[in-house]
């Protein structure tokens, strides 16, 4: 059900929405912005203990989150409330709580980063309390102390602990005394700290964070950086450190609560991550000595402790290879890799973190021992050939093969799948790329990773680019079965990962080619095939386009001997249908499904998918755009440009920046030459395809 604001006669408005004897707040200590600012850690307190049961809960957050959390609250008894922004109208989340609540506009910063409206919304449909869920304003020690200046329940850490975590570099100062080691930020820093990181103080998400291996590219690269970070974060503090090439992204899962017990519910390796956001994670982080496990724990605890931290959280570290590691941030929040924690211990964390913000304690003094192993892989929108650039459009279909569970334990058949979209939805440039999260349990992590990249394998994703084949081959990867993970894992293994294949492609062409002739009238009529002939002649040809822009073309005829394919001579027809062809060549048979939306033709096969996209079968030479045109590769906004009409351009640099899905997208001047034309201007909105500059050959 939606509403549009309804009053309630259970939660009375106040003109401040000021706290209630019912609803008591749990953080009666000090505004703690001003102690952080002057000595770098907040005071230590102890919220006091309440005991109230969750009845509506609303959750401040999109997509597959809130369909996860909503999941627990139905197993609960416990009433949901959605908040929506504009395209997401239509989506699961809305359809699948109780209330929904419209947030008017499209743009983040209009609606789910609107913490007044978000608090106006729980008082109108009901809710008593909130769940930030993660990202948006999960992190927000302010969106926090609302929630609980209006009477409602907080599902979250108390604001003192998120304000404390909420700079990276306080955070440090705060842990160095705490015990925990920290990797020092760099005042000055020299040729001898090469390679280092630039990183944003205030926020995370790969947001503000720039490698730089050369010195001479830190101004523009720290310009760069503080520039994303005021726009992301509401503030350009930025500081750089030594930066780890072959270090691991390891973290432990927390959970306190308010009466004094801090679990180390085990930790996870989240290494394998593009554009420093993370891809492919599992549980437990492999290899780990039992001392570096063991004191990895200890560190998260401690940290935990030194901010008095209730609720669930993470403790992130970075592993160098000889096991020492140092402390990177605290994630105040449920982290979106949590699925492979609730599958090696069977806890369902969401369920936790309720139960703690109701008052109660934590089922024991420690954490349940973990099983088996359980990694998690993202499915994203996006094309990894074209640097990792984000793609928008219709999603077809999306659906593991076989049995799995939703939002739940992995269950006896090891598979879970997490997802905030649904066939027939858009995919937007508004919000993050992240199609669904395709978690696998199993006795050993061999297992595991082949069991997840099996089902990855055969799954039916129909719609934008995605990074599935990547995933695929990451978890098939040598290196990564023998447990060598780091950081730098994709772009060290990026020929072979991201290299076409081929012989793949061209089979499927082939197959798309004889479904779509078995699709056509005559055929579905009993008539005789598109493409048979009695006597020789000229072969039916069709052209298709790849995902890495390969240009594909099928040369076959249909005779009184069957198929006769000019690329392929070896193949027989066995049999093709308008969805389902199969082939065989020798003894060996293989069956290809074909599903056509518009000019994008889905092939599928139990050992991969291939895109085509189909092309005319005799292009028009009219309108070919310019070659030194540079166009929008998706819709987006135009952020900031770095080059004027008349400048003389080298191949490679940048000319202007697109933010889309939360991430900055560079173009770049496609050969050496002078910038002729440059359409594109600060904040200006572009749609895919749109002419953003061009660039001439030097006379």
């Amino acid at each position: 059900m939606t509403t549009d604001h309804p009053r309630t006669d259970e939660h009375p408005r106040t003109d401040e929405h000021s706290r209630t004897d019912e609803h008591p707040r749990t953080d009666d200590h000090p505004r703690t912005d001003e102690h952080l600012r002057t000595t770098g850690t907040p005071p230590i307190t102890t919220p006091p203990i309440t005991t109230r049961p969750i009845t509506n809960l609303l959750v401040a957050n999109r997509g597959e989150i809130a369909r996860r959390i909503f999941r627990t609250c139905r197993a609960l008894g416990i009433a949901t409330t959605a908040v929506y922004a504009d395209p997401d109208a239509a989506a699961p989340h809305v359809r699948e709580a109780d209330t929904a609540v419209r947030l008017p506009g499209a743009a983040p910063a209009d609606t789910y980063l609107r913490g007044e409206l978000i608090v106006r919304a729980a008082l109108d449909a009901g809710a008593d309390a909130v769940h930030p869920g993660y990202g948006f304003l999960s992190e927000s020690a302010e969106f926090a102390r609302a929630v609980l200046d209006a009477g409602l329940c907080w599902v979250g850490p108390p604001p003192a602990a998120i304000a404390a975590m909420g700079s990276k570099t306080a955070a440090k100062q705060l842990m160095r005394k705490a015990g925990v080691p920290v990797l020092d930020a760099l005042d000055v820093p020299t040729g001898a700290d090469l390679p280092l990181l630039v990183k944003a103080a205030a926020g995370g998400g790969g947001r503000g964070m720039r490698i730089v291996r050369d010195l001479a590219d830190l101004p523009a690269e720290l310009a760069a950086a503080r520039a994303e970070a005021a726009k992301a974060f509401g503030s350009d503090e930025v500081f750089c450190e030594r930066y780890l090439p072959t270090g691991r992204h390891v973290e432990v899962q927390l959970l306190a609560d308010a009466h004094g017990t801090v679990w180390a519910v085990g930790d996870r390796d989240c290494s394998l991550q593009r554009r420093h956001q993370k891809v492919i994670e599992e549980a437990p982080a492999p290899g780990l000595p039992d001392e570096v496990r063991a004191a990895l724990h200890a560190a998260a605890v401690s940290a935990a402790r030194a901010i008095g931290y209730t609720g669930a959280g993470t403790a992130e570290f970075l592993l160098a290879e000889d096991g020492r590691f140092w402390f990177l941030e605290m994630n105040t929040r449920l982290q979106v890799e949590h699925p492979v924690t609730e599958a090696v211990t069977g806890l369902d964390l969401v369920a936790l973190q309720l139960a703690v913000a109701e008052g109660e304690k934590l089922p024991g003094p420690d954490a349940p021992p973990t099983t088996g192993h359980a990694v998690e892989a993202r499915l994203y929108a996006e094309d990894p050939a074209k640097d990792w650039q984000p793609a928008t459009g219709t999603l077809h279909r999306l659906e593991l093969v076989g049995d799995h569970q939703e939002f739940t334990s992995t269950g006896a058949a090891g598979l879970r799948l997490d997802s905030g979209v649904a066939p027939g939805g858009e995919i937007t440039p508004h919000y993050d790329a992240m199609l669904a999260k395709v978690i696998a349990w199993a006795p050993t992590r061999a297992a595991a990773a082949r069991r997840l990249a099996d089902a990855l394998a055969r799954a039916k994703v129909h719609g934008p680019a995605t990074n599935r084949e990547l995933l695929v081959r990451a978890l098939r990867h040598p290196a990564f079965l023998a447990g060598r993970v780091h950081t730098g894992f994709l772009a060290e293994h990026a020929a072979g990962l991201l290299a076409p294949d081929a012989e793949g492609a061209g089979r499927a062409a082939l197959a798309a080619a004889l479904a779509e002739a078995a699709a056509r009238p005559a055929a579905r009529t009993g008539a005789l095939p598109s493409g048979w002939r009695n006597l020789p002649s000229q072969p039916q040809v069709r052209r298709y386009r790849t995902e890495d822009g390969t240009e594909t073309v099928v040369r076959y005829r249909l005779t009184r001997d069957g198929l006769r394919a000019e690329e392929h001579p070896g193949v027989a027809l066995v049999e093709a249908s308008a969805g389902r062809v199969v082939l065989s060549e020798g003894d060996v048979r293989r069956s290809y499904e074909v599903a056509r939306h518009g000019e994008r033709v889905h092939v599928d096969t139990p050992f991969g998918s291939t895109v085509l996209t189909a092309l005319p079968r005799f292009p028009d030479p009219v309108g070919q755009s310019d070659p030194g045109a540079l166009l929008a590769p998706m819709p987006g906004t135009v952020v900031r440009t770095a080059a004027e009409v008349g400048d003389t351009v080298t191949a490679g640099q940048p000319l202007l920046w697109l933010e889309a899905m939360k991430m900055e997208h560079k173009v770049t001047a496609p050969a050496d030459g002078v910038l002729a034309e440059l359409r594109a201007t600060p904040g200006q909105q572009v749609e895919l395809g749109a002419l953003l500059a061009v660039v001439h050959p030097a006379s």
